[in-house]
């Protein structure tokens, strides 16, 4: 008996101690000032005019491609270019040994000659034939004979005619000019070596690209398609997707190390059909490239505006929250009393977030310290600059430009 009354006793003294030391830290004790409340920073929204962008990932390709190929057979004898440099239309890329071809023309010339020669003969004997004839110094058959050999030297004269043309040719292809203005790539061939010709297995030599202007392609995914279709690729009841060049409908693109989208060109192409497999319409900007600043093959971040400029809240990316249900942000009334307020957010530009509904640009919204505050407890707000607000906000997000986005990201940014 005496041992129950001794767990019992124990457990009553804990209970108590629980209790007193639940008491203290629930209160101040008698004589103390209660904490001051968190320090936070505050800002009105920013109400500015913004233009909708959607952006894509697209890649930087050449207007005109060119391989360079061997036409006919024979040794290079030289090579008249420096692996990747500029060339113009026209500009000699190579040599081939034109002796053969040479001696092939001048053969070609000599039976060309013979042919005219028969031809003066045989114009000759029908000529003597004709005078001959009334007199029945001649027979039909002799007249006719000499007649028919005339027909056959004139055949022969047109048949060594197409013979020293193509002989020509062939010597003028023993000269490899680039047909196009660009950049060559490196020799593959090199002097001393026998290069073939022939349909399918003449020998490339080179490539010329094209390198100003320059295209980049991109895809656009169904939903987007549509919303450009109804908004902006229109004239009048006609949707412009054959003739969208007509439009001059703006195109922007960033590289992977830049920020932002600082290079712009025009929209100039629409294929003709939504591939079925990935839902997605192929499009295409036409860029100046002067400086030769872009090259064919480049991963490029692609954006074009949707729908008309329109004047919307913005607030920093510091002071969005989120929880498994919705995003919110903290506002601070007259009295400083925190309150949670769920937003809808739209798009993004230089680190401040579009908000479409959940505040009003007369509300004080906390942007830094939200992790101090609590939705009905109170706060000690400092406001700051909306400029630098912007600022901080662009600090936090310039990693986010350069960042590789997967195939068919279609994020809308503003401007």
């Amino acid at each position: 008996m005496r041992y129950f009354l001794s767990i019992s006793l124990i457990t009553a003294l804990c209970l108590g101690m629980i209790a007193l030391s639940g008491c203290s830290e629930g209160a101040p004790a008698a004589g103390q000032t209660p904490p001051a409340p968190p320090e936070v920073t505050v800002s009105k929204p920013i109400l500015r005019e913004v233009t909708d962008y959607l952006e894509f990932p697209g890649e930087t390709a050449p207007i005109g491609e060119v391989e360079i190929r061997a036409r006919v057979t024979g040794h290079i004898v030289k090579v008249n270019f420096q692996d990747g440099q500029e060339v113009k239309k026209g500009d000699l890329l190579f040599e081939i040994d034109p002796r053969p071809y040479q001696a092939a023309l001048d053969r070609a010339k000599g039976e060309l000659a013979r042919a005219h020669a028969l031809r003066s003969k045989a114009q000759a004997d029908v000529a003597r034939a004709e005078r001959l004839r009334p007199s029945g110094a001649i027979s039909q058959d002799d007249y006719e004979l000499a007649v028919s050999q005339l027909a056959v030297y004139e055949a022969s004269i047109q048949s060594a005619e197409a013979a020293v043309r193509d002989a020509e040719l062939n010597l003028e292809f023993t000269r490899v000019i680039s047909p196009i203005d660009g950049r060559v790539s490196r020799r593959l061939i090199t002097e001393g070596n026998l290069v073939q010709s022939g349909q399918s297995n003449s020998t490339v030599l080179t490539k010329v690209v094209t390198t100003d202007p320059i295209h980049v392609y991109f895809r656009i995914e169904e939903p987007a398609l549509l919303r450009y279709m109804d908004q902006d690729w229109r004239s009048g009841k006609e949707v412009m997707l054959s003739r969208i060049h007509e439009l001059k409908v703006p195109v922007e693109i960033g590289l992977a190390h830049e920020e932002g989208f600082p290079h712009q060109g025009v929209l100039d192409f629409l294929d003709n059909a939504v591939q079925c497999q990935t839902g997605t319409l192929c499009a295409r900007g036409l860029f100046e490239n002067s400086r030769k600043y872009l090259t064919p093959g480049l991963y490029v971040r692609v954006r074009i505006p949707i729908g008309k400029p329109h004047e919307a809240l913005l607030i920093s990316e510091r002071a969005i929250g989120r929880n498994l249900k919705e995003k919110f942000v903290f506002t601070v009334d007259e009295n400083n009393m925190v309150q949670q307020r769920p937003v809808e957010l739209g798009s993004l530009q230089d680190g401040l977030r579009v908000v479409e509904s959940g505040i009003g640009p007369e509300d004080t919204v906390i942007v830094n310290g939200i992790q101090r505050a609590r939705a009905g407890k109170p706060v000690a707000p400092h406001l700051e600059e909306h400029a630098a607000i912007a600022e901080s906000s662009r600090g936090a997000s310039q990693g986010e430009a350069g960042q590789a986005r997967p195939a068919g990201d279609t994020r809308v940014a503003t401007k």
